[in-house]
């Protein structure tokens, strides 16, 4: 054919996701299966099964349907005929319908029109073929229209049944959720209830508890009442004697007072003498030692070299220092001596324990650190204890010296830290001072200064000398000197930085004058040995840098006499273990480190009178 109509089905092109578009050029045996195909689709994607099945089979060769073969239309012609037209044979053509191409909705004349003319063209055999072909196609049409119509059919069935499922659904949802309404109220008020009740037995229990607690309150308060009037019975004797005793302490601390104010006018004479005499002295010996300041306990000039010198010898010539010193210890035990009776009567006749005082000032002085901060925050919290009135003053006083001194020997120590505490704490109560002190004599000999000479015929054994100066005994034996070394610098190092410590504003009752005081006598009665060089070593590196700020070319003289005087007789002695301490006397002489301030003085540079001191806006 010349030209082609297209032909278009009266149904949705699209159903379901499946698309109706039959192909007319298709043979029936393709477009079966392919409706076959379409209904199995169908069947599957359907949300519910389908309300109708095939009970034919899908043929529609029958009527005037014609059985189509693949084999080609042959047409044959007799002999006459072949004469008349002049040919012999006239070749058969074959004729396909599958070029064809239908439309469902074409219904105008126009393909007759163009096939009638197409006619005329061709002879009259492949006229009457094309008639049948043509009828061929219209049956299939036709066919196709009822199977799509069928199909139409089957969907708007489906559909309804459908929604009508979904309106079962919908309707069997709400009757269920109408029921859970109705047992959700259900089930809350059985719980309502059960909590009504379980409330209402509770409350019964709590009033019965009521009942038996206000009883036993009150049988408790009339029993506290009792114990507290009895309390207070003790607490008011005890109160008075501790009244007694606290007046008695403070009538021998006023006598005291008055024997150092006594004892510091006595003192000021001396020293007024003692300048005038040693200025008198100056003149006559050359290249001696300069008048000591602050000093008056004793003539302080030293013997050039070589010279004899006459010292205090006292105890069979054993023990060698100066005589103000040891009365100066002596002094000061007194008072220790003292303290320490009146503290064991306060706690004989107090029911209360004291220790709790006693191991908070320990762990105070123990927290003691090189930090602005840290040292103020300590002295604040030992002044608070020492003015607490649940405390006696002599007790709390008395474990301040006692745990400050033994603290000495912790490797966690800071010298210089806790000589500031100390001062701070000492300003408020000056006669802690004089106890510290008798607790340093105690522990180290050094601090008086003092020495004790080993003679055989004096002592039992040589463990007793050494227990003299100040060897422990532990387990039935003697200490090493290492340890005792060791020991004796901690002391020194801590009495070396008192001496020194500075706090603006505030006075150090044992500061630079007693410092000073202490090295002469130590020069003038000390012999040089191990122990003492130990004691001088040590003094020098924590206290040289504030002597020599203060007493300049006088300090140097003195050092002066120490290299000559004191560091020979060491030498002289060869012995083994002094080579190091040698060594680090000379290296501080030689390179002047008293002129370097020593680390942790300075607490990072902060004074600490800004802290401890009010300011004028606090005021």
């Amino acid at each position: 054919m010349a030209g082609a109509v297209k032909l278009e089905l009266r149904c949705p092109k699209k159903v379901d996701g499946i698309a109706v578009d039959p192909e007319p050029d298709w043979n029936f045996s393709t477009l079966l299966s392919e409706i076959n195909s379409l209904e199995e689709k169908l069947s599957v994607s359907s949300k519910f099964p389908l309300a109708f099945a095939k009970t034919k089979s899908r043929d529609i060769y029958h009527g005037k349907s014609i059985e189509r073969n693949s084999r080609a239309f042959i047409m044959r012609v007799s002999v006459d005929e072949m004469e008349e037209s002049s040919q012999s044979l006239t070749v058969a053509k074959r004729f396909h319908c599958d070029d064809i191409y239908l439309s469902d909705d074409s219904e105008d004349e126009s393909l007759f029109e163009l096939q009638s003319d197409l006619m005329n063209e061709v002879v009259a055999e492949e006229g009457a073929l094309y008639e049948v072909n043509y009828e061929h196609h219209i049956d299939i049409k036709e066919e196709i229209r009822i199977q799509v119509s069928a199909f139409e059919t089957d969907i708007i069935k489906e559909i309804e049944t459908s929604n009508s499922a979904f309106a079962r659904v919908e309707k069997y949802k709400e009757a269920r959720r109408e029921m859970d309404r109705k047992l959700d109220l259900q089930y809350q008020r059985k719980v309502a209830e059960a909590l009504d009740n379980h409330l209402t037995a509770v409350q019964r229990d709590h009033e019965l508890k009521s009942q038996i607690e206000e009883r036993r309150i009150r049988s408790d308060a009339a029993y506290e009442e009792a114990k507290r009037r009895e309390k207070a019975l003790q607490e008011e004797k005890l109160r008075q004697e501790k009244v007694k005793a606290e007046a008695e302490m403070q009538a021998k601390l006023r006598a005291e007072e008055a024997k150092r104010v006594a004892l510091e006018a006595e003192k000021k004479a001396a020293k007024e003498a003692a300048e005038r005499e040693a200025a008198e002295a100056s003149k006559r010996i050359a290249g001696g030692v300069p008048p000591l300041e602050g000093d008056s306990s004793e003539a302080v000039n030293a013997p050039p070299k070589g010279s004899g010198s006459k010292k205090p010898q006292l105890a069979g010539n054993l023990l060698r220092s100066a005589e103000n010193a040891l009365k100066l210890e002596e002094q000061r035990q007194q008072k220790l001596k003292e303290l320490d009776e009146v503290n064991k009567s306060l706690k004989s006749c107090s029911n209360e324990d004291f220790s709790s005082f006693e191991r908070h000032i320990g762990r105070l002085v123990r927290q003691i650190r090189g930090t602005r901060d840290n040292v103020s925050g300590k002295a604040s919290e030992i002044i608070k204890i020492l003015n607490n009135p649940r405390c006696p003053q002599s007790i709390s006083v008395a474990a301040f010296v006692k745990k400050v001194v033994s603290h000495c020997e912790a490797p966690d120590n800071a010298p210089f830290a806790s000589s500031y505490v100390i001062v701070l704490v000492t300003s408020q109560f000056p006669h802690a001072m004089d106890l510290l002190l008798a607790e340093f004599h105690g522990a180290c000999i050094y601090t008086v200064p003092k020495h004790i000479v080993y003679k055989k015929s004096e002592f039992e054994s040589k463990e007793a000398y050494y227990k003299a100066i100040g060897y422990r005994e532990n387990d039935g034996q003697i200490e090493s000197t290492n340890d005792y070394l060791k020991r004796l610098e901690s002391y020194m190092k801590l009495y070396g930085a008192l001496v020194q410590a500075e706090v603006n504003g505030i006075r150090n009752l044992h500061g630079l004058e007693a410092g000073w005081a202490w090295l002469a006598r130590f020069l003038n009665t000390a012999p040089a040995n191990m122990y003492t060089a130990v004691a001088l070593n040590t003094f020098l590196q924590m206290a040289g840098f504030g002597l020599f700020r203060k007493y300049k070319s006088q300090f140097n003289k003195i050092l002066e006499i120490i290299s000559g005087n004191f560091l020979s007789a060491l030498k002289a002695r060869e012995e083994p273990g002094l080579k190091p301490v040698i060594a680090e006397i000379q290296a501080y002489l030689e390179d002047k480190k008293f002129i370097i301030e020593p680390e942790g003085r300075s607490l990072q540079n902060y004074l600490l009178s800004s802290v401890m001191v009010p300011s004028e806006s606090d005021y």
